[in-house]
């Protein structure tokens, strides 16, 4: 309160719990409106499943062996303590466009097959009943859908389907087809040639004449770069080296098959480069075996000859043991040979080639067994290996190629190291045994000629036969070796089921009811929010500030006056509970006066003021009912009294109190009417005039009800308002905008006004309005019941029953609760 006045920032600045009650009863009235909305919702989903390709996601896995040897491991440090295994290259293996090409050259993925129909795409695959060979050493172009009718036992046309206004429903490929071939009759198996085709068409199933399906030929490279994009590779953990590969796709089986073909193709990939090793030996030890078969071939015959010319039967009695010594020794340097050969020739081919050494051969192939040359050469293969596979996705600049690169040196620094060192020893086992070997041709050449002639010969023949027969043993063991090659990797889990991705079903059917739910929910919220009207109670008592005093309900009838004429009705016993709890205000007053206004015209104050006046009549009390609306009188008229004469005839001296006082048909009820419109209304209401007839009527009735004009649109209701002992100001529902509320509210904050009440009118019952289940609670625990329901049963009066409803009032009924 400042200086006798309410603050009524106050009351704008009080923050409200929310009423969830209030908006759980508001909104809960529309079901009918959600059920509605949800049932379209589901329909529109159960038809976006019915015309939609499903999607199905196809898994397998394949296990990744570790492959770092401890030679590598040695050589780099930053690797020694470190278990785990760089996945990378592997993943971009196995998502290239050459492995897809490998696995695409094990199935008939180039040609697709598809069941007729007018509602979404369905493709045969291993169920299609024809099977399309293409020759692509001819011309062959990708085309379209290609249309097949089986029209005998053994022929079949092909032709291309018209659009139509729906087929955008369909999901055949769409692409350019050969009118070369169309409406032609055909026999299965046979070519079926033009400038831009070149195919057969063989039935692997039988098919009953009429039976049509369609087919679509892709071109090969577009195929591989769909499949290479289509699979997706990634760990199933951060902890192992298991990759899981998968891919999705419309049919379970060829995802399925594609994704097996590829794990496949992957392993034999390993195993081939794995194999590389061993066929490279295999062909280094045929050359040379070709080579020593003919030197051999040529020294048999020699000795064979030498034999029969000297006649020599035991060569070995002959010549003792001195040969036997010699031969051991020979072998020995043989051998020392062989070994200083492969270090040279490994050296050399260090030094020729790049960062590639692949074809490198291992000691251990060619009978050395240096235990860690093999381990270095092994780990130099290995990351050439790495390195190729690398270099069929990115190129010599790529960080991980450099790190490779980098790998690769220092492999080949410590090879080379190595075999310096092996090189020198061997060089000096090599000067011993020749040393020893000196030695007993010293004492061989003091054996008689022919001895030592053949002895050079059968020395020759020996050398040659050991190192042939040397050559076979370690072929067998590079075949054997290769035959039990096994690869590193293995195919842990192979695609077996599909699980459906797309649609989700159950979550396209959630989200289809919630948005059901929540669309017409927003729209209603929407609406209520920016509706400026009074609705309801709740926003009234929020929205005004004066009292409450009572609830008048919507009135379906043809009269006005109500109350008289339908006292058990609804309405009637609305103004009843507005009569009593206006009993207790000013008590005192002998003569009680009621103003009756508003904000605008329409809102329903005469309509009141008949009632009230009517309610008060009954009630056994005196009441004249005044109408001061001298602008727009109607009162008499609802009444059913002539209007000629009234009130602003004896404003302008013209009549006398007892002729404007006029006695109505209901017991207990006089009305004064307004009269004829006067030019200057506001005025003759402030005329002494009208004081003295107030004071006059105050003497003749107990209550006198008054019906100004709109207090928002002329002045003379706030003239008026210093006779009254009550004031009533009407709000109608769904009527009075909450702007209109503002005058009144700073008329009675600032204290321009008192003894004011509001009277909410024109309540529809079941609409927008917070009846707690039935009846409204006013100012003075007045309660007013609004509508029938299992409270009031069949109280009121038999009349008050509605006509039958037509279809458009049954639907909105729907929307009560």
């Amino acid at each position: 309160m400042i200086d006798g006045k309410v603050d009524i920032s106050k009351f704008e600045d009080d923050v409200k719990p929310i009423d969830i009650k209030y908006y759980l009863i508001k909104y809960a009235r529309y079901w009918p409106l959600y059920l509605t909305c949800i049932f379209i919702a589901l329909v529109v989903v159960f038809l976006f499943h019915r015309y939609t390709v499903e999607e199905f996601e196809v898994r397998g896995s394949i296990l990744i062996k570790q492959k770092n040897t401890p030679e590598a491991r040695i050589l780099d440090r930053s690797n020694i303590f470190s278990g785990g295994q760089n996945l990378e290259n592997d993943i971009l293996l196995l998502t290239s466009k050459n492995l897809a090409q490998e696995a695409l050259n094990k199935l008939h993925l180039d040609v697709s097959y598809f069941a007729y129909t007018t509602i979404k795409e369905v493709e045969l695959y291993d169920k299609s009943p024809i099977k399309v060979e293409v020759d692509r050493s001819g011309p062959q172009f990708q085309t379209g859908a290609i249309f097949l009718t089986k029209v005998s036992e053994n022929e079949f046309i092909l032709s291309k389907e018209e659009k139509g206004f729906f087929d955008f429903l369909n999901a055949k490929a769409e692409g350019p087809v050969d009118d070369e071939i169309l409406n032609k009759k055909y026999k299965f198996g046979e070519e079926i040639r033009s400038s831009r085709a070149n195919f057969s068409v063989h039935e692997i199933k039988p098919m009953r004449e009429g039976d049509k399906l369609y087919f679509v030929i892709h071109n090969p490279s577009q195929v591989v770069d769909e499949y290479a994009r289509s699979i997706f590779v990634r760990p199933i953990n951060s902890y192992g080296t298991v990759l899981q590969v998968s891919m999705v796709t419309r049919v379970v089986e060829k995802g399925r098959d594609y994704v097996n073909a590829l794990m496949e193709s992957y392993i034999d990939y390993d195993l081939k480069e794995k194999n590389r090793i061993s066929e490279n030996t295999l062909k280094f030890i045929d050359e040379q075996m070709r080579i020593l078969e003919d030197s051999l071939k040529m020294v048999e015959r020699v000795m064979l000859n030498f034999k029969v010319e000297n006649k020599l039967l035991d060569v070995n009695s002959e010549f003792g043991g001195v040969l036997g010594n010699i031969q051991n020794l020979e072998d020995i340097i043989q051998n020392i040979d062989f070994e200083l050969s492969y270090y040279q020739s490994l050296q050399q081919y260090l030094q020729t080639k790049g960062n590639d050494y692949t074809d490198i051969i291992a000691p251990s192939v060619v009978g050395l067994n240096d235990s860690f040359l093999n381990g270095l050469i092994r780990s130099l293969v290995d990351a050439s290996l790495e390195r190729r596979k690398l270099l069929v996705l990115v190129n010599d600049n790529h960080p991980k190629v450099k790190e490779v690169d980098e790998e690769i040196a220092k492999l080949r620094e410590n090879i080379f190291e190595n075999i310096n060192n092996l090189v020198a020893n061997t060089l000096k086992r090599k000067k011993e045994a020749a040393s020893k070997l000196e030695k007993f041709d010293k004492e061989f050449s003091k054996l008689p000629q022919t001895e030592s002639n053949y002895t050079n010969i059968f020395r020759q023949y020996r050398l040659r036969e050991n190192l042939y027969n040397y050559l076979l043993e370690k072929r067998a063991e590079a075949g054997i070796a290769k035959a039990s090659n096994i690869s590193d990797n293995s195919v842990l889990d192979y695609a077996r089921m599909g699980s459906l991705i797309f649609p989700q079903k159950p979550k396209n059917y959630g989200m289809a009811a919630g948005l059901g739910l929540l669309i017409p929910l927003v729209f209603l919220f929407a609406y209520h929010y920016f509706n400026n009207r009074i609705m309801d109670q709740i926003q009234l008592k929020n929205a005004i500030r004066i009292p409450l005093l009572g609830t008048i309900g919507l009135s379906n009838k043809e009269t006005n006056m109500l109350v008289a004429e339908h006292p058990k009705s609804m309405v009637a016993e609305s103004f009843r509970s507005l009569r009593s709890a206006l009993f207790y205000i000013a008590s005192e007053k002998k003569c009680k006066k009621i103003l009756i206004t508003s904000s605008v015209s329409g809102e329903g104050k005469t309509f009141v003021s008949l009632n009230l006046a009517a309610a008060m009549a009954l009630s056994g009390k005196k009441t004249c009912l005044l109408g001061l609306d001298l602008r727009k009188p109607k009162m008499a008229e609802y009444v059913g009294l002539d209007s000629k004469t009234g009130l602003s005839n004896y404003l302008v001296n013209k009549a006398e109190k007892e002729e404007i006082i006029m006695e109505t048909k209901y017991e207990n009820l006089y009305l004064v009417p307004s009269g004829p419109i006067p030019p200057n209304p506001a005025e003759l209401l402030l005329k002494d005039k009208m004081e003295e007839f107030l004071k006059h009527l105050e003497t003749e009735f107990e209550i006198v009800v008054m019906d100004t004009p709109p207090i928002g649109l002329v002045s003379e209701t706030m003239d008026l308002l210093r006779f009254s002992d009550v004031n009533l100001y009407i709000v109608r529902q769904n009527y009075t905008h909450k702007k209109y509320l503002l005058m009144i509210n700073d008329l009675y904050a600032n204290d321009q006004i008192d003894k004011v009440y509001a009277v909410f009118n024109g309540i529809k019952a079941g609409g927008d309005v917070y009846d707690f289940g039935g009846y409204n609670y006013g100012y003075g625990y007045n309660y007013s019941y609004l509508r029938k329901n299992k409270y009031t049963g069949n109280y009121y009066e038999m009349e008050e029953k509605k006509p039958p409803s037509q279809w458009l009032d049954k639907l909105i009924s729907r929307f009560k609760i």
